[in-house]
């Protein structure tokens, strides 16, 4: 049912007729009401104020529809001010919501509110099949089972209805028992009255004040006027105006600010506003705001979308995930025809329909984003506030992993501000096989980590990423333009197809007596030591086994008490430094090589951001080396 209530002060306070003659009739729900109504006046909804926009919702539809029945059949027309009118008093603990819509007759009545989701409108949608989409009305909704959640704050609900056409009217009323009663009734216009006698504890429901603010929460984009009486006088209670209804050639930027900043509550203006309608397998528009500063988070880790979803301009939830975690930064309004106002509005998110638009509207501000991409100083400012947020879809999303990639920006080793994949690619070296990546807590301290003295040797960039996502999401996107991504601290790379810059190497150490003892020394600490041409000024480096997490992937598990998968790093020294060269030749005779191992690991440890794996004992071993040193003569 979307029945009318246009409200008149003598039906409310007495919807019987004065001199009754014809006998009340008493029915019982249909089997599923019974069943039922304990549910939804109990369970179903998680708020009570919910009441006023189901309510609200039926009064609104059947407006719409007697709009649309008055350009098609004779049915006479709407009065120039309709609205939907709430009227509270509090003498008599009523609240009546009224409209001069299409109304109800007797059957409809018994049909409409004694069988749950039975409303007409149903059958009335699927007569207009074949009519034109000029044609069809804008408002098409079920009446299910939202009238029912009336009962959650009335102890007894009163319909009155005149079916917009006919003299006739019928009451309606039941105090939610199991049974209902039909009678004649006197209304003066077409349309349906509600009047809800409020239970004792449910009284801040006659406040106006209230009223107010439930509705411009749920229905402030309503197109009918919804007014409230207070002191004798309707009040408006909505805006009334759905701004993503208009053409977009109607909307100043100013427009669209504003409903941004009242979406969101912020005070910033939009960094891209999208504006579309769908038409066709789908019918729906949209609005959505990408901001133009981080926001605010109030609860810390919550990853939801808070789109909202409206039905036919009225606002049904913002939880539906109309957007993927990796998109809620995105805020505004997904309007449908396609979906009911009925009990599944509060479990949409198992609906086909549902489902499809999700993947319409996140293609499109995939596509929106791809566009806006192109301007480098413009979309700098975006990723900057949201660019963590983004990478998220890389690790989750196997759907749009491939349409993420582009979107991508790094911090590098080789170019200042952000670079791109793509770009990156367009500067590889010949010979260079993959896309190197290192991954750590700050760019700026990658940027010095003996981990690129190689790869800076022969001119070969990196990409330094320093957000905690960036440790997990390389191994599922793998590739870029067939290219493989490679974290460089991740097995052993081999840099040898890659020409040096000009110069002469230091002599490189024979390392075949040293490396064994290393590794008997550090067989509880390294799964393996050997050498590398990686670096160039440092002695030692960590790197993590080609089959095992990369080392800061490590870091970060071990400190979230997650250590699962992480196993011992691997050693790698350098053969050309000095002091490898030097402990190179003390192994040919073994001169204290075993116990200077577990210090190169403490200092490749060190030079990798970490902690000594016992602070204490490195530090007395370099004061030990300190003092050694200053103990022996002076080079000549």
């Amino acid at each position: 049912m979307r029945g009318g209530f246009a409200y008149r002060a003598s039906v409310a306070a007495k919807p019987w007729r004065d001199s009754v003659t014809e006998t009340v009739e008493r029915h019982e729900f249909g089997a599923e009401v019974g069943r039922l109504l304990d549910l939804v006046v109990h369970s179903l909804y998680s708020d009570r104020e919910i009441f006023l926009r189901e309510l609200v919702a039926n009064a609104a539809d059947a407006v719409d529809r007697r709009r649309f029945e008055a350009l098609t059949q004779a049915v006479p027309a709407l009065p120039e001010n309709a609205a939907v009118r709430i009227i509270p008093d509090k003498a008599a603990r009523t609240l009546t919501i009224a409209d001069p819509g299409i109304g109800m007759t007797k059957d409809e009545l018994a049909a409409n509110l004694g069988t749950i989701a039975r409303s007409g409108t149903r059958a009335f949608s699927q007569s207009l099949a074949e009519a034109k989409p000029g044609d069809r009305p804008s408002l098409i909704g079920q009446f299910g089972v939202g009238f029912y959640s009336a009962f959650m704050v009335a102890d007894r609900v009163e319909v009155t209805s005149r079916r917009s056409g006919s003299e006739e009217a019928w009451a309606w009323a039941s105090e939610g028992q199991g049974s209902y009663t039909l009678a004649p009734a006197d209304r003066a216009e077409d349309g349906t009255d509600i009047v809800l006698h409020i239970k004792a504890d449910a009284e801040e429901f006659l406040e106006p004040l209230r009223l107010q603010t439930i509705i411009r929460k749920w229905a402030d984009h309503i197109t009918i006027p919804i007014t409230i009486a207070r002191d004798g006088k309707d009040e408006p209670a909505n805006d009334g105006t759905a701004l993503w209804r208009k053409p977009k050639s109607e909307i100043s930027e100013e427009s669209y600010a504003e409903l941004y900043r009242h979406l969101g509550h912020v005070f910033d203006k939009p960094w891209a506003t999208l504006h579309w309608r769908a038409e066709g397998a789908l019918d729906f528009t949209a609005l959505l705001f990408v901001p133009g500063m981080k926001p605010f988070q109030v609860v810390e880790g919550e990853r939801e979308s808070r789109v909202r979803l409206h039905v036919r301009r009225m606002f049904i939830t913002d939880q539906a995930e109309l957007l993927p975690p990796w998109l809620r930064f995105v805020q505004g309004v997904v309007d449908t025809e396609d979906l009911p106002l009925n009990v599944s509005r509060e479990m949409l998110q198992a609906t086909p329909v549902l489902a499809r638009i999700r993947r319409a509207v996140t293609s499109r501000v995939i596509s929106e984003l791809k566009s806006r991409a192109k301007d480098a100083e413009d979309y700098a400012s975006f990723w900057e506030n949201f660019g963590t947020t983004l990478k998220e879809g890389l690790w989750e999303d196997a759907e749009h992993r491939k349409d993420l990639a582009p979107l991508l920006r790094f911090r590098s080793s080789a170019v200042e501000g952000w670079t791109s994949l793509a770009d990156y690619v367009t500067r590889m070296k010949e010979g260079q096989e993959a896309i190197y990546v290192l991954t750590g807590d700050a760019s700026e301290a990658l940027a010095k980590s003996p981990q690129l003295e190689g790869f800076r040797a022969r001119g070969v960039e990196v990409l330094l990423l320093s957000d905690q996502i960036d440790a997990f999401w390389p191994e599922r996107l793998e590739r870029f333009e067939e290219k493989p991504i490679r974290s460089i601290t991740q097995g052993a790379v081999d840099l040898s197809k890659i020409a040096g810059q000009d110069g002469t190497p230091d002599e490189a150490a024979d390392l075949s007596r040293l490396l064994p003892l290393l590794k008997d020394a550090l067989k509880d600490q390294a799964s393996d030591v050997r050498a590398t041409d990686r670096l160039v000024d440092s002695a030692v480096v960590l790197a993590a086994p080609a089959d095992g997490l990369d080392l800061h992937q490590q870091r970060l598990l071990q400190r979230a008490g997650r250590s699962f998968g992480a196993g011992m790093p691997v050693l790698e020294i350098n053969p050309r430094h000095p002091l490898i060269r030097t402990l190179a030749a003390r192994a040919e005779t073994d001169a204290g090589v075993a116990e200077i191992a577990e210090m190169l690991l403490d200092l490749a440890r060190v030079q990798d951001g970490d902690s000594p794996r016992d602070p204490a004992a490195f530090a007395r071993r370099v004061a030990d080396a300190i003092a050694a040193g200053m103990r022996s003569p002076p080079a000549a």
